[in-house]
């Protein structure tokens, strides 16, 4: 039982961090580098704003309970399902590197930058980021398949 409500808590924090990686590639990324400096600044700083601090208490959430929901699979002789979670893991840590080493910087240096002080380099840099947004997008799509795939593949009590 306690297996299966980790499951679906893992399950539902994935498909929160790939929402909102979603939502924001379908809606902004793929066109932010059409953005004049005055455009991007200002949604920049919001989605800045409204995301930071969720995104990481999702983020964090996300990982803890699927490592608990990897070893309560593991303990259960679920092998299979254990090995598909923790491809899900994998992917979601690989989500949180992407979202660390790469786009929580760009984010400190846009938080910052006003139209006057804006880099030479901005448009790459904004680039860089929507580059790596996309990356993190699909990689959080993607353990959700397999978070998924291991709450299908694990044996039903009484079956």
């Amino acid at each position: 039982m306690y297996t299966k409500l980790t499951q679906f808590v893992s399950i539902m924090l994935y498909v929160l961090v790939a929402g909102v990686m979603w939502g924001t590639w379908l809606s902004l990324a793929r066109t932010m580098n059409e953005y004049d400096a005055v455009t991007f600044l200002t949604d920049g700083k919001h989605m800045i704003s409204n995301l930071a601090t969720v995104m990481a208490l999702l983020m964090i959430s996300a990982v803890v309970a699927g490592v608990i929901t990897i070893v309560l699979l593991f303990r259960n002789q679920s092998r299979i399902a254990a090995w598909l979670a923790l491809g899900a893991l994998v992917l979601m840590v690989g989500v949180l590197v992407v979202t660390l080493a790469v786009e929580v910087p760009i984010d400190n240096q846009i938080a910052i930058w006003t139209v006057d002080t804006l880099p030479a380099n901005w448009m790459d840099i904004r680039a860089r980021w929507a580059s790596f947004h996309t990356l993190r997008t699909f990689l959080s799509m993607a353990s959700v398949a397999a978070a998924l795939a291991a709450a299908l593949s694990a044996p039903q009590v009484g079956s």
